[in-house]
């Protein structure tokens, strides 16, 4: 990351690209027992939230993400009762999983308390559904929580971490996701950010291994558009305890009974597409 007093920069390791947000000043700067957790107030992307100089959420562009991580897995599964968020501190997710009615109780376990803090204080809009009654936000480590969960506890887990280093390397591994199996009840979906099919398919190689390894039988993923991202092109990718991903409540999506910005219907099938070197580089076909 670099700051020149105009423009906040994150350079792509190892991708020789960066991208640039012109800003008007920084107005959060906090050191956390985990990390430095920065917001910055920009010319046209509103806030913008950066943790250890790399960036995570802005006003602009949040819902992209936010809707994709959640809303293909909800309306994939048959009847998501009970879901477990593991990260996601600005509260996004938090937000669009409890628009779905059937969602009786959400556990979100967020490992940092400041980025939380934060979100309340310049996202505000991420967090109107913190105090909603179905909702038990806790700061602990989510990797303890799943493996200390008891079996056949959720319809549903998203992983909303930040990239596979520091406090979120051991969510990308093959024993977290088998203790994410374990915990799934029948039809169970996990669904984790799973980087830019551009930059990364090395790290989403690894989770097609790591997620079908620990017992997912059916494994999909989806790709939007993500700017502040490196590469500008993001995606998550999801794995089914016992069933298939290919198809989904396709006339509940349709007539969902909450507003998106992105996420409809049509979305969802095109966004499982994919490109035909994703074919290759996961099947070699």
């Amino acid at each position: 990351m670099s700051l020149d007093n105009t423009w906040y920069t994150e350079l792509a390791p190892g991708a020789t690209t960066a991208f640039s947000l012109k800003i008007k000043k920084k107005v959060f700067d906090q050191t956390s027992d985990f990390q430095r957790v920065e917001v910055y107030e920009t010319e046209n992307f509103g806030k913008l939230m950066t943790i250890d100089g790399l960036t995570m959420v802005s006003t602009r562009d949040n819902y992209l993400y936010h809707e994709m991580i959640t809303h293909p897995a909800l309306f994939t599964h048959p009847n998501p009762r009970r879901v477990l968020i593991i990260g996601g501190g600005d509260c996004g997710t938090l937000k669009e999983v409890l628009k779905h009615p059937s969602v009786e109780h959400v556990d979100m376990i967020e490992i940092d308390e400041v980025v939380t803090r934060a979100a309340e204080i310049h996202f505000p809009e991420l967090c109107e559904s913190n105090n909603d009654s179905r909702a038990n936000i806790m700061f602990i480590d989510g990797i303890k929580w799943v493996h200390d969960a008891a079996d056949e506890t959720y319809d549903l887990i998203i992983v909303d971490s930040t990239d596979p280093v520091g406090p979120a390397e051991g969510l990308f591994s093959k024993p977290f996701f088998e203790q994410a199996h374990r915990c799934l009840k029948a039809n169970g979906i996990i669904v984790q950010q799973s980087e830019s099919p551009l930059l990364h398919m090395d790290i989403i190689k690894g989770m097609y291994s790591a997620i079908g390894g620990a017992g997912f039988v059916d494994l999909a993923t989806i790709f939007f558009p993500q700017p502040i991202y490196p590469s500008g092109w993001w995606s998550a990718t999801m794995g089914c305890k016992d069933s298939t991903l290919t198809t989904f409540r396709e006339n509940d999506a349709q007539n969902k009974p909450f507003a998106t910005r992105y996420y409809n219907a049509a979305v969802h099938r095109a966004a499982l597409t994919a490109p035909e070197f994703f074919y290759k580089e996961i099947y070699g076909e």
